[in-house]
């Protein structure tokens, strides 16, 4: 594993790349005009990085498919995460467009109130999202303003100007994902599928026992995919969280257990993974409307 360079502000990344600072908070670099060769390395940014990648998408591979856009992809982190290929001593001259913006920048305004709403930060590089070329055109406007905005200089108008086009970028990229879940419905059935595999598969061993209640995030890690990703792509699909999926798996389970075993109500919530059969009961009540007592003694 090779070292892991950070990247605390803007003015360090600018400065790698050979890019003027215009702001301290925010920059749009075109790497391809980057006066420095690059070589490659891992690196964790202490602000968030919206990557344009200006690569053909079917050389790359998702699972055994390759990718169906070929215009471009973008590629969105967020502070701490960590990018990147280790130091082969090759040097490379970079391609794309990058948006740097370091969270003071949005604290107090309506992007920093709502970042958590951007779930996409939080998707492994593999989870990209793939650009028409329609599409490429509008994220390159929204990182045209933003540039213009910097080479016109700061005053008071600036950072709502800025910030708003961050946001608007933001908003396209979410109905562009909307799009790429749509196009992709086949590859996403299977995963559908193999989700409900792992869940079904989890209560028939004693990880519920060892382990607890199965989470999303251990779902997502069994199918190689981020906790965000995986829980936006079955609300996309099915209208449910992969939680409420979850939890109703666990019900169907439970009922089964009040109904075909004599175990204790205390007995069935640790087989499945409670630590107190008082949240079980209260879980059990929520979804089916009676305890698991009044459940056993209707049916």
């Amino acid at each position: 594993m090779g070292e892991i360079i950070k990247l605390d502000n803007i003015c360090q990344y600018n400065e790698m790349v050979g890019q003027e600072t215009l702001h301290p908070l925010v920059s749009v670099i075109d790497l391809s005009k980057s006066s420095r060769m690059m070589k490659h390395v891992r690196m964790s940014y202490g602000f968030y990085a919206v990557f344009l990648k200006e690569v053909k998408c079917g050389d790359l591979r998702y699972g055994r498919n390759y990718y169906d856009y070929q215009e471009g992809t973008l590629v969105f982190l967020a502070p701490g995460q960590v990018i990147g290929i280790d130091d082969n001593g090759e040097y490379f001259q970079p391609k794309g467009r990058a948006l740097l913006f370091h969270p003071d920048l949005i604290r107090g305004t309506s992007l920093g109130h709502n970042m958590k709403d951007y779930s996409f930060f939080s998707y492994e590089v593999n989870e990209a999202l793939h650009l028409s070329e329609q599409e490429r055109g509008v994220i390159i406007d929204c990182l045209n303003n933003i540039s213009e905005e910097l080479n016109r200089g700061i005053d008071k108008h600036s950072k709502m100007l800025i910030v708003s086009n961050i946001e608007l970028l933001l908003n396209y990229s979410i109905r562009f994902y909307d799009r790429q879940f749509i196009t992709r419905e086949n590859v996403n059935k299977d995963i559908l599928s193999k989700f409900e595999n792992v869940v079904n598969g989890y209560f028939q061993t004693d990880k519920p026992q060892t382990i607890g209640l199965p989470s999303v995030r251990y779902c997502a890690d069994q199918l190689h995919l981020s906790a965000n990703y995986l829980g936006d792509l079955i609300k996309k699909e099915t209208g449910k969280s992969a939680q409420e999926h979850i939890q109703l798996r666990l019900i169907d389970i439970a009922k089964e257990k009040i109904l075909g075993t004599n175990k204790t109500v205390s007995e069935i919530a640790y087989e499945l993974g409670f630590k107190y059969p008082q949240h079980f009961t209260r879980v059990f009540k929520k979804n089916v409307g009676h305890t698991p007592n009044e459940y056993r003694g209707i049916n």
